[in-house]
């Protein structure tokens, strides 16, 4: 396990993070992407600062627990994003939730306190880098975080003979990410898929099948954007020049900037967005964009002019996940919680309500006994095509983060 180190900020990182919080996944609402997606705002509010803070930096603990208290303490404490929990129609409760605590005995006590990676992760530091209790059974971190806090040794690797239904219904496309191989520390709670958006109307007969057709085409000058979020969308620049997110090089990324740059040069690029892209799409001053999903269903449900493609080259897919921190006192609670929502039933109330991919195999039919329109859009449920066009974008080193974001925010102009 890797021991924690500071990560020391260039202003390029320090603008990126700052972007990110501004106008990036971490400043939407309702339903919408609330992440920070850059490791350097990991720094920025947490790792950056224990030193100066005088905590002391993480041992290796791996695997470290407290007692667990699950058979005598029937609760769990679970902490998650806002809007990320089916609620009922006077949205004071939970019916999920409720039912597991009627099936189980274990009350759950459910608290929105995540309002993005970066502050979420101030909260922690204090005791994970302590070796101390968090407070917190079960967490819900995007996924560069969690690789960092299975790095660190900070959460603890679950029990499998806790988990029989999330062993056998984790989609495949979750099953293997490189920052943790066989689920041995994570779960995801949501993917997070990012594709090509684009307005029907604004096209005016414009074919776009490709990010090469937005970037090359004329016709489309000036009202082409792209996202603020370095992965997003340096990875998908990578999926169309047929390189791998998963196994690039530098030289690779630096072929991906300088597509790029021949674009915003010739003035191709209307700019680089956060989520308020999704105005000027439904306005039709962007004519096609990269987009996050969840923002696309909505969108969809609102303009008949908007709609949605996958490249052929692929897109990129990002998780939400759960884990036990380390001397979390109700861990075996907190693994049948997890594993409750990799029932189809449960899965199926959770994505009715939130509209984000659904990491669980088998979940179509019962979504479809609630509502048929989401079982039957494959931004919620992909089908095995989709699927299989899906990639994510590879772990980094602190130097790599760096480097890419200078090079990123350059480009971006940020």
């Amino acid at each position: 396990m890797e021991q924690y180190e500071p990560d020391q900020l260039s202003p390029a990182r320090l603008a990126a993070v700052r972007r990110s919080l501004r106008n990036g996944r971490a400043s939407l609402s309702r339903r919408s992407l609330l992440r920070a997606s850059t490791g350097g705002a990991l720094a920025l509010g947490g790792l950056g600062t224990l030193s100066a803070c005088g905590i002391p930096a993480a041992k290796n603990t791996a695997g470290v627990s407290s007692e667990d208290h699950s058979a005598k303490e029937k609760q769990i404490n679970f902490s998650n994003w806002t809007e990320y929990m089916d609620v009922d129609d006077s949205e004071k409760r939970h019916p999920t939730l409720d039912t597991f605590a009627e099936r189980t005995g274990i009350k759950v006590k459910y608290t929105e306190d995540i309002n993005d990676n970066v502050e979420f992760f101030g909260k922690l530091k204090p005791q994970l880098a302590a070796g101390q209790d968090t407070g917190r059974d079960l967490i819900c971190v995007t996924d560069w975080l969690a690789a960092r806090l299975i790095r660190f040794g900070w959460v603890q690797k679950l029990d499998a003979s806790n988990l029989p239904h999330a062993y056998a219904n984790l989609s495949q496309q979750f099953r293997t990410p490189d920052w943790d191989p066989g689920r041995a520390y994570s779960y995801p709670w949501t993917g997070i898929s990012t594709v090509i958006a684009y307005n029907k109307k604004a096209l005016d007969g414009v074919e776009v099948t490709s990010l090469s057709d937005m970037l090359d085409n004329p016709k489309l000058k000036g009202r082409i954007g792209l996202l603020s979020e370095m992965r997003d969308s340096i990875g998908m620049t990578l999926l169309d020049l047929g390189k791998d997110p998963e196994k690039f090089t530098d030289d690779d990324f630096d072929t991906a900037v300088a597509r790029l740059q021949k674009a915003v040069d010739k003035g191709q690029i209307r700019r680089f967005t956060g989520n308020d892209y999704t105005s000027d799409l439904t306005k039709g001053d962007l004519a096609a964009c990269l987009a996050w999903a969840g923002d696309v269903v909505q969108l969809k449900a609102d303009s008949p002019d908007v709609d949605f493609l996958i490249p052929d080259s692929g897109y990129l897919t990002s998780t939400d996940n759960l884990l036990v921190p380390n001397k979390a006192r109700h861990k075996s609670n907190a693994e049948r919680l997890i594993d409750y929502y990799y029932e189809p039933g449960p899965a199926a109330q959770l994505a009715a309500y939130i509209n984000y991919v659904c990491p669980v195999d088998g979940v179509k039919a019962e979504l479809a006994k609630i509502d048929k329109s989401a079982a039957n859009n494959p931004l919620i449920i992909p089908d095995a095509a989709m699927a299989a066009k899906s990639h994510s974008f590879r772990s980094l080193s602190t130097k790599e983060e760096t480097a890419y974001e200078e090079k990123f925010a350059k480009l971006t102009g940020a």
